[in-house]
């Protein structure tokens, strides 16, 4: 049997194996590099979506709830439950959809920033799933609540991924070159 203390974890390990066909016993502890994150990375992207996810749907809702105040809504329209805000878009005009649209793009703009921000590596893609969350919520509204098909359309296409893209990018773009992850290249 082999003994080998392993370095930083002052642990003794007992196997029947040989050290060089036990990455363990070879007395290497793997730190972090781009293709072994350690479990602290994940945990800081995991958090990082969360908590892009729960700001920017902090914004979503004072943008959506600040509407009403701007833009009156029309005569006979009440917004008190789901289904009586299902009856009265009927009744919504173009202007009051603006402040909607507005909540859904810049929710999910402020949320890919703050995940971007946060991400320890893959930052770009913690504000691609910030974008990827509110389309799945967005679908969801779209499906429960209805409305009409131009703004559905415009609000899934051009509200969640673009902004969580140019989220993704406005994080990106205040970076020096050198921490920017740059894609390895593969030899063959």
């Amino acid at each position: 049997m082999v003994y080998r203390r392993l370095a930083r974890r002052n642990l003794i390990c007992c196997f029947p194996v040989a050290p060089k066909q036990c990455s363990l016993l070879s007395g290497s502890v793997s730190t972090f590099d781009e293709t072994n994150p350690t479990m602290k990375t994940i945990l800081r992207n995991v958090l990082a979506v969360i908590l892009g996810f729960f700001g920017g749907s902090v914004i979503n809702m004072i943008l959506v709830n600040l509407g009403p105040v701007v833009i009156p809504l029309p005569e006979g329209a009440d917004v008190s439950d789901m289904e009586k805000l299902r009856e009265s878009m009927k009744l919504f005009t173009p202007l009051n959809f603006l402040f909607p649209f507005l909540g859904h793009a810049g929710g999910t703009l402020v949320g890919a920033f703050i995940a971007a921000k946060i991400a320890a590596s893959q930052q770009f893609k913690c504000a691609l799933g910030v974008g990827v969350l509110f389309l799945l919520g967005g679908t969801a509204m779209v499906k429960m609540l209805g409305g009409p098909m131009w703004f559905n359309v415009c609000d899934l296409v051009l509200a969640y991924l673009p902004m969580a893209y140019l989220g993704g990018t406005l994080d990106l773009a205040k970076k020096p070159a050198s921490e920017i992850e740059q894609p390895s290249a593969t030899s063959e």
